[in-house]
């Protein structure tokens, strides 16, 4: 059975890990008002990995600030069946007095963990994203794919079911990007974690999503979805990851091509 398969298949026997159901988001109010949303409704399966992939001013950011409960919908209901969501943005915002180790013992010793258990965990999390050797450095001493690892650590001790993650690799060189999709995967693939996962890479999104959700602008709302049924592993530059990347690309253009007479 393939993932996809297997994914569908607790799909249709488990609640959804992210519900969101007829979802509008409006800023301001009166003239000044912006419909950043527009009636969105998407479900996302336990353990599945799904991309939100759009141009930039498309809701994906507010989509996922939603989810995160950082922010309500002005009408509709998000549902996250995790009492926690994990968090990884573009920037990695460590704390820069601290060390790789005490960046992510905060994360476990704000949840409340004791002492002895936050010490072994923190152990296992650098271990998962291959910086046990760097326990000891501080920020400023990483390169920008490392620091993204110690975000990404962070992350997973926060000890969610669902992860959101905002364009974590969109500042990386593309070499350090491709490294960190792989550790990424094997993560998602180690834990079982459910992945929403926002860039306007749309080769990225092939390469990692069981699912591509594309977002129209102005206002943001759900235009089309893509299967992605290619095995894994994946390479961002296989032939089948750059066929379906340039169906989507086009759909993309269609979605942003303005409208005769206006």
């Amino acid at each position: 059975m393939t993932a996809l398969a297997q994914i569908n298949e607790r799909a249709s026997s488990a609640p959804s890990a992210v519900s969101i159901a007829d979802v509008t988001k409006v800023f301001g109010h009166g003239h000044a008002a912006v419909v950043a949303l527009d009636h969105i409704s998407l479900e996302v399966a336990p353990g599945e990995f799904v991309c939100l992939l759009g141009a930039s001013g498309c809701g994906k950011s507010t989509l996922l600030n939603l989810i995160a409960g950082l922010d309500q919908p002005t009408t509709g209901t998000v549902r996250v069946a995790s009492a926690r969501t994990g968090l990884m943005f573009q920037e990695a915002a460590l704390f820069p007095w601290l060390t790789v180790r005490g960046n992510v013992d905060l994360a476990l010793k704000l949840a409340g963990i004791d002492r002895d258990e936050r010490r072994a965990r923190t152990t296992r999390l650098l271990e998962m994203v291959h910086l046990g050797d760097f326990a000891k450095r501080r920020p400023h001493e990483l390169s920008g794919g490392m620091r993204q690892r110690v975000a990404l650590a962070r992350a997973l001790a926060q000890n969610a079911d669902v992860l959101l993650m905002d364009e974590p690799f969109g500042a990386l060189d593309a070499m350090t990007r491709d490294r960190l999709h792989d550790e990424l995967e094997a993560v998602w693939r180690d834990t079982g974690k459910t992945v929403v996962f926002v860039t306007h890479n749309v080769r990225e999104a092939v390469r990692l999503g069981d699912r591509v959700v594309l977002l129209a602008s102005r206002p943001g709302r759900v235009a089309a979805t893509f299967d992605v049924t290619i095995p894994r592993p994946r390479r961002i530059d296989s032939p089948e990851v750059a066929t379906l990347a340039a169906t989507i690309t086009d759909r993309l253009r269609a979605e942003a091509a303005p409208v005769h007479g206006h």
